[in-house]
């Protein structure tokens, strides 16, 4: 049923956009952990009959700079892709390759599970997970 005034419903669509857009404020710009780092790098996950082997994208980080570990039913990686020192100074006109802190939360399967490998390959970092038995 329409209204026979037609300015209180756009009042009333326009308050609850207001009420829309902050609840997408208050679930991307909270602060705490999440505030910290500013991008997720992508991930592949390949399972073998006896491991799982996680692949990270993770061109131009330096592998000094990543840490892994496991957190509950998580492997997580975190680290940093600084700006490099040639851009810094200068008047950035495009900026789409992520910089700073990066973390990845990647949940596995239940069980528990052993790092058995770790290595850059092309920008990549693959790590290896075995179940124990």
């Amino acid at each position: 049923m329409r209204s026979r005034y037609p300015t209180s419903s756009m009042w009333a669509h326009a308050l609850e956009m207001l009420e829309q857009a902050d609840r997408l404020h208050r679930q991307f710009f909270q602060p705490g952990p999440a505030a910290i780092s500013a991008w997720e790098p992508p991930v592949d996950i390949v399972e073998h009959d006896d491991a799982y082997h996680v692949i990270v994208a993770l061109p131009g980080v330096d592998p000094s700079r990543i840490r892994v570990w496991f957190d509950g039913a998580a492997l997580v990686v975190t680290g940093e892709r600084p700006l490099p020192a040639s851009c810094q100074g200068g008047a950035i006109r495009r900026l789409e390759i992520p910089y700073g802190r990066f973390q990845r939360r990647i949940p596995i399967p239940a069980g528990q599970f052993e790092l058995f490998g770790q290595q850059v390959e092309n920008g990549c970092l693959i790590i290896g997970l075995r179940p124990l038995s």
